[in-house]
């Protein structure tokens, strides 16, 4: 039924309740107008009296009768009475008296109906006013329309973007770019027998671009395009659900070749059974007409359903095989060129510095998705405004990445001297330590200025290349960088602080992975002691464990075996900083001197080139240690760890 016809039907419900209150009012002021006027008590007693009372009808207190001779020119006459001696002088005068029962129905019905009108009608218009703020529009909201299906339907003309528009994201573009030759041109594309696929899902983590996927599908095909979230379908009534996904596919089938875009469809499909006792039923009953609605499928109707989410592992497994959703499109965080490519799209709506190298951009947001990068273009125009730039420049999106990662930059945060030199040669071990071991990544960046809510100083790398594999030895050496702040700490200070919590949380991750899942345990063996579930809603890095199923002597050993890797590690750094103690202390000079260095700086220091410092003052400096005879330090480097409020982030 469409918003005019509906709309038809509201008017004639209200024009027969409209009608049916105006006879009861009509009704209600004839009787009023027909009632006789009362007769004083007293005188209806002395017509009784003289015997000029012919007839008379008794409805509890009142009396109401017919005189014999008229009375002010009115035989009919009512009254109240008075005394409960009338009925003995009634019979006394022989007159004929009849007791009724006054009717209430018209009073009854009008006593409830206006009410009950009015109340309604308030509901009512507060309700079609909720529809309409919730883009139902044109009063086609309502409780008339709760059962309907609330997608909002796009042609080609409504949606601007296309393909041309979603970079990063070759593969699943390819997919699409065949449902739309299929829709445009079924003949071509089914001439060897093939079908059209019923279903679609695109999976992956938030941000990287599957609802931007579905709007180019749209402008791409030119047919009508049905687009609803997931919990549009979830209501407070049973059965509201199934109506509407009943109702969807209706007016899809009218429209066919259609494609139905549900966004978040997890809302809609998660799996039964999966929710404990009771109180789900509405849910259950709404996967299941979405579940028969799929199988009713024809692959002649041209009906192609789109779904998205970032949680596939809740749906439903009948929701997911093959005849409802034949293809599932992992839409994963871009790589390197695919970074390129989405910058390219995003940098040609702001003005840009001569300096600017996208793949220098690119290198500098591995794991950032494409909002990420959207983002990351907008914080950069807005920052160089704020610095009063006639272009945005390369240090508008190094700054902008900073901010992104580190948080905002606190200069005004007041800092010891004390601790201030501690953050210096803490986040010097980290460069260090990452220049010179093999295989690690290029320091771009070290700053000791606060950013964030803990961060007392930063380390940025920057990748040469995107990595989907590591060796062992690349990841002890990734343990031994994330140990190198606070080997530094013990080195010089030959104590530790509470700044090197985060990276002790870290390198134990690593450690306990290796041992664990990637069997690189001389004493363990090639054996996956803990199985792991990818979320793509969990944080960076996250990744569920399944539960424990190794004894517990197995467990000693795996401690064990951990505790040895984070010795080893934090020997190898330890190490590093005893042959590059000079440019340790250079370094931190250099650090408290400017508060941050460049990648070139940093390199310049690592190789012991001379580096000029500005107006750093050694006679405030404390005497510093030298680095020998430093087994005790390196005995209690794990013990000082209680506090994370100077958490460092690297």
């Amino acid at each position: 039924m469409n918003d005019n016809s509906t709309q038809r039907s509201q008017w004639f419900i209200w024009y027969i309740a409209f009608a049916i209150i105006g006879v009861l009012l009509a009704r209600g002021f004839w009787a009023d107008y027909n009632t006789v006027e009362p007769l004083p008590y007293s005188t209806f007693l002395q017509q009784l009296d003289a015997g000029n009372v012919k007839k008379v009808d008794i409805v509890g207190d009142q009396i109401k009768g017919v005189l014999k001779e008229p009375l002010n020119g009115k035989k009919d006459f009512s009254t109240t009475r008075v005394d409960n001696t009338l009925a003995e002088q009634l019979a006394k005068h022989d007159v004929q008296f009849t007791g009724i029962i006054e009717s209430t129905f018209l009073k009854d019905i009008l006593g409830w109906i206006i009410p009950t009108a009015i109340f309604f009608g308030i509901w009512m218009f507060l309700m079609r006013r909720m529809a309409n703020q919730a883009g139902m529009g044109g009063g086609s909201g309502g409780f008339m329309s709760i059962g309907k299906s609330r997608a909002k339907i796009y042609v080609e003309k409504d949606i601007k973007v296309t393909f041309d528009d979603v970079a990063g994201v070759d593969e699943a573009k390819e997919e699409l770019q065949e449902v739309v030759g299929f829709l445009k041109n079924p003949k071509t594309y089914g001439r060897l027998g093939g079908r059209i696929p019923h279903g679609i899902l695109l999976v992956g983590p938030p941000g990287t671009g599957k609802t931007l996927l579905a709007r180019a599908v749209a402008g791409e095909a030119g047919v009508p395009f049905f687009s609803i979230n997931g919990s549009e379908f979830v209501e407070m009534f049973v059965g509201v659900g199934a109506a509407r996904v009943r109702d969807l596919f209706e007016q899809a089938r009218k429209q066919a070749p259609a494609i139905i875009f549900i966004d978040e469809i997890d809302a809609l499909g998660k799996a039964r059974g999966a929710y404990g006792i009771g109180g789900h039923d509405e849910k259950e009953q709404t996967l299941n007409q979405l579940l028969a609605e799929l199988d009713g499928f024809d692959s002649t109707s041209g009906l192609v359903l789109l779904g998205a989410t970032n949680r596939p592992e809740i749906l439903d497994p009948a929701l997911l095989r093959a005849g409802r959703f034949d293809r599932q499109i992992l839409v994963d965080r871009p790589d390197k060129s695919g970074r390129i490519q989405i910058l390219r799209v995003h940098l040609k709506k702001i003005k840009l510095g001569e300096d600017i190298n996208v793949d220098q951009i690119a290198a500098l947001t591995p794991g950032f998705s494409g909002a990420d990068l959207a983002n990351l273009v907008n914080e950069a125009a807005i920052l160089a405004t704020r610095r009063k730039h006639d272009a945005v420049m390369l240090e508008d999106f190094t700054g902008a990445i900073e901010r992104m990662i580190a948080g905002l930059e606190k200069k005004n945060r007041l800092i010891n001297p004390k601790e201030r030199e501690i953050v210096a040669y803490h986040e010097m071990g980290h460069a260090l330590v990452s220049l010179a071991l093999p295989g690690s990544e290029t320091v771009h960046k070290v700053s000791i200025i606060p950013r964030g809510i803990g961060s007392l100083g930063y380390t940025i790398n920057r990748p040469t290349e995107d990595r989907y594999l590591m060796t062992q030895p690349e990841l002890e050496n990734k343990m031994a960088v994330l140990l190198g702040g606070r080997a530094a700490e013990a080195l010089h200070f030959r104590e530790v602080t509470t700044g090197a919590s985060d990276d002790l949380v870290r390198a134990t991750e690593i450690a306990r992975s290796m041992v664990t899942r990637y069997g690189m345990s001389r004493k363990l063996g090639q054996i996956a002691y803990e199985t792991t579930r990818n979320v793509f809603l969990a944080q960076a890095g996250e990744i569920q464990q399944e539960n424990r199923n190794y004894s517990d002597e197995t467990a000693r050993d795996i401690d064990d075996e951990v505790r040895e890797i984070i010795r080893e590690a934090f020997e190898k750094a330890t190490a590093v900083l005893k042959e590059k103690y000079d440019a340790l202390q250079t370094g931190a000079k250099a650090l408290l001197d400017q508060e941050t260095l460049t990648e070139d700086e940093v390199i310049a220091i690592f190789e012991g080139k001379q580096f000029r410092l500005l107006a750093y003052d050694p006679d405030a400096e404390q005497e510093p240690k030298t680095p020998e005879s430093d087994t005790n330090d390196k005995g209690r480097a794990g013990t000082r760890q209680s506090g994370d409020n100077q958490e460092q982030a690297e």
